[in-house]
């Protein structure tokens, strides 16, 4: 065996004092990795952010180029995530959905000012949803703040389950228009911040993602209640849970809530370093609830490279395969495993459930 020294004194010395952050290290299996540009059956991207309420720009400023992805990924049918409100809607199904029937369909999101400045913020935003569906949002997508940052004009936090929102709820029943809500975030922003979290350099990165401050904010456990209360008692309401219902770290959980309530369903964007780490288990979920999951890329705007690494997720059985293209893994540092679904499972995730709840959608042409 090769000892240290033999590497010589500052060789050796150096190496022992090598920064985490510098550390790359190699895979040295010698494996099978997949390209999957194009998806095996068209698809319709649930998750995608095309408008320009981050930045004040259109995420797609070329939508020509953004179409050429689409067409040569496979991928039917985008929706946009940040139609908002009001004229800003309008902007939004003018510039994607009316200028190209069929490739696009465009989610409300609700004035979240209105929560904190007035007292009826709930029938107030539920007007305004309505408004929305009567302009031509295919659906309403609530954001993460929604037990994390909104609160009420008392200066309490507004939870998912707050009795006050049944009116945005209500409206979203009467109208057929599902909720593409985001609660939570990854289980390990909400543990302390030291050296036994996982995500610790992805948090030092962005530390406003760290939401471990009990003075400040919820458990993981409190938010997932919450929205787990919320789906129980609006039974006519379609729940579709962003990010794997923010329970891709307890499959547990969400297997237990699929078979209770026929209303909730879970897209898959953005977490793919998530269930590649228990891909036995995912597999297995996905196999007893075909009809309740749905293909998402959290893109802004989507790109083949992103759309490649989900489909050879789900498409193949190559192991150990990184699940970024970046030298340092932005999530952790681990690599995955594919799923390797049916082609029974792929048509449904891909398209079949998003067609079946979201209106507008037309069937795949490719």
């Amino acid at each position: 065996m090769t000892s240290p020294d033999s590497l010589g004194a500052d060789g050796s010395e150096r190496l022992r004092e090598l920064p985490l952050r510098s550390y790359r290290p190699r895979p040295a299996l010698r494996r099978q990795v997949s390209e999957v540009p194009r998806a095996r059956h068209a698809a319709v991207d649930v998750h995608a952010h095309l408008g320009r309420w981050l930045t004040g720009r259109w995420a797609a400023p070329d939508v020509g180029a953004l179409l050429a992805t689409m067409d040569a990924a496979n991928i039917a049918t985008v929706v946009n995530l940040d139609g908002m409100w009001g004229e800003e809607l309008r902007a939004n199904l003018a510039r994607y959905d009316e200028a190209h029937p069929g490739r696009f369909v465009t989610f409300a999101q609700w004035d979240r000012s209105l929560v904190g400045e007035h007292r009826d913020f709930g029938e107030r935003l539920g007007s305004q949803m309505r408004d929305a569906a009567d302009a031509g949002a295919r659906g309403l997508k609530v954001w993460k703040d929604l037990g994390l940052h909104l609160r009420d004009p008392g200066g309490r936090l507004v939870m998912p389950d707050d009795e006050r929102l049944d009116r945005v709820w209500q409206a979203c029943a009467d109208t057929g228009l599902p909720v593409l809500i985001h609660t939570g975030d990854p289980l390990a922003f909400f543990d302390p911040l030291d050296e036994t979290n996982e995500r610790l350099e992805e948090l030092l990165e962005h530390p406003d993602w760290w939401f471990g401050d009990r003075t400040r904010f919820p458990t993981f456990d409190a938010l997932a209640d919450s929205f787990e209360t919320l789906v129980a008692r609006q039974r006519d309401v379609t729940f579709i849970g962003a990010h794997v219902a923010g329970l891709a770290e307890d499959l547990g959980r969400l297997d237990r809530m699929l078979s209770t309530y026929p209303n909730l369903y879970a897209d898959l964007a953005a977490r793919v370093a998530e269930l590649g780490r228990v891909p036995r288990a995912t597999t297995a979920l996905m196999e007893r609830h075909p009809g309740r999951f749905l293909f998402g890329s959290d893109g802004v705007p989507p790109d083949a490279e992103a759309y490649a690494a989900v489909f050879r997720f789900l498409e193949t059985a190559d192991e150990h395969v990184p699940y970024s293209p970046d030298p340092m893994p932005p999530q952790g540092r681990w690599a995955i495993s594919c799923l390797d679904l049916s082609d029974e499972v792929l048509t449904q995730v891909y398209a079949d459930n998003a067609r079946r709840l979201i209106p507008g959608l037309e069937k795949p042409r490719f």
